[in-house]
């Protein structure tokens, strides 16, 4: 009888510590994920909008990131920072930046090189970078 309990028992623990392991792992992994979700021409120069949506899991009081633009032959043309400013956690936001200067018809890819600024109670400065998810609609390439 005690050796039936004892695989009743360590039965029950196996399949709780697995459910708890499962449950863990169906966990998605941290993120920041930023959309080029748009590139209009404007009165300044070209117009990218961009949505962003903090899965971090905190709230960031400063989030900043130098991009590069590229053109149709590859050659950058410039290095810039957009602010995206504070996101709150498990927020979507939708920020748009004027580009003087730079025809939209001539940007080929945009690349992320760098967060400038990752800041927010809990958050490691790496965090952006690290949990970054790009995406496009804007039918020019993004990614870092």
């Amino acid at each position: 009888m005690k050796t039936a309990t004892f695989v009743l028992s360590a039965t029950v623990a196996i399949a709780l510590c697995s459910g708890a392991a499962a449950q863990e792992a169906a966990k998605p992994a941290p993120a920041l994920s930023l959309e080029l979700n748009g590139a209009q021409p404007s009165d300044k120069g070209c117009r990218l909008t961009f949505v962003v949506t903090n899965d971090l899991g905190a709230a960031l009081s400063k989030a900043a990131f130098e991009i590069a633009l590229f053109n149709e032959a590859g050659v950058v043309e410039r290095l810039t920072v957009l602010d995206f400013k504070d996101l709150p956690a498990g927020k979507t936001k939708v920020t748009r930046f004027d580009l003087a200067g730079t025809d939209c018809t001539k940007v080929g890819r945009v690349l992320v090189n760098a967060a400038t600024e990752c800041a927010g109670s809990g958050i490691e400065p790496t965090a952006c970078m690290r949990g970054l998810k790009t995406s496009t609609r804007a039918g020019i390439a993004f990614g870092v």
